[in-house]
């Protein structure tokens, strides 16, 4: 049986869930304490996995070491990118969206249709939005830089807020008509 060590982390956008595994941080889950809790049960039905909390003690709670140390510099604005190791789990289209999502550089942003044509699919544009939905590991890999072929914010896991704090963060200007929804 594998195990998944978890502990939860104070940030600026609130309390974060990290998941790991032995080979690496497989989930991040933001705060809505129920939705932590599900994301905890659906990690262990799912891949029939013990679940760990303390993280410490174990063989493999490293990875959440890491991720702690590597999202709080990023959080200090002293990281621009992640290096901890990943165990990552979905379709391979899924899997390709995220890899082309990890590419998009600090404090940039692309949108879902660009997302798309780059991964060489141009009319997956509806599918890369889902994959994008099921990142396992947000901020790490920042699907909060995908925005509308309008320029416009639209969702995000951790809510539209948290989305405009980490853009901020990084020094992205976001237009006005983003934040209003108006035209100016």
């Amino acid at each position: 049986m594998s195990v998944i060590y978890y502990k939860y982390l104070e940030a600026p956008i609130g309390r974060l869930l990290l998941c790991s595994t032995e080979r690496g941080l497989c989930r991040i889950g933001f705060d809505r304490s129920r939705q932590q809790e599900e994301e905890l049960e659906e990690l262990e039905q799912w891949a029939r996995l013990r679940i760990a909390a303390d993280s410490r003690l174990l063989e493999g709670g490293f990875h959440i070491e890491e991720a702690e140390e590597q999202l709080r510099q990023y959080f200090a604005g002293e990281r621009s990118g992640f290096s901890v190791s990943l165990d990552l789990h979905g379709t391979p289209f899924q899997q390709q969206v995220w890899q082309s999502l990890a590419k998009i550089p600090y404090g940039e942003v692309r949108s879902y249709k660009q997302i798309a044509q780059n991964i060489g699919s141009p009319k997956a544009v509806r599918a890369v939005g889902g994959a994008n939905n099921r990142n396992p590991v947000p901020v790490i890999i920042p699907c909060h830089r995908v925005i509308g072929a309008s320029g416009d914010m639209v969702g995000y896991a951790g809510g539209l807020t948290i989305k405009q704090m980490l853009l901020e963060l990084e020094g992205y200007q976001l237009p006005l008509t983003s934040l209003t929804g108006v035209k100016l």
